[in-house]
């Protein structure tokens, strides 16, 4: 049972790395392009938009992050290396709660938003 446990962790934490590089090495592009604190949506939004685990709702300190971030813009930029990271579909509930809801129909990479997010 501890070999599991010590296996589940090192999974954990590879993925924790892993992601965080693939999010630094797009970030300096779309920061060119858009504006925002880049750095603080990686820092306090991405464990709310990471592919494993369920969708919550996110901490106000997202939410402070997100509201002065062109969320459309960064949409417009994505790489496929973030999308392979980040739920476009826990993004878009997560811009929504935090009061900046993407429009129906917004392309953001390969996700379309719903009528209904």
């Amino acid at each position: 049972m501890a070999n599991i446990t010590k296996a589940s962790y090192i999974i954990c934490i590879t993925l924790f790395y892993a992601s965080t590089v693939l999010i630094f090495t797009t970030t300096p592009f779309v920061s060119a392009q858009c504006q925002g604190d880049f750095q603080g949506l990686i820092q306090n939004c991405a464990q709310y938009v990471r592919i494993p685990g369920p969708k919550v709702n996110p901490s106000q300190e997202c939410c402070n992050v997100i509201r002065g971030v062109d969320i459309p813009c960064i949409c417009q930029h994505l790489t496929q290396k973030a999308e392979s990271i980040v739920s476009l579909e826990k993004a878009a509930f997560v811009t929504a709660f935090c009061g900046k809801p993407l429009a129906p129909g917004t392309k953001c990479g390969s996700y379309t938003v719903p009528s209904m997010v």
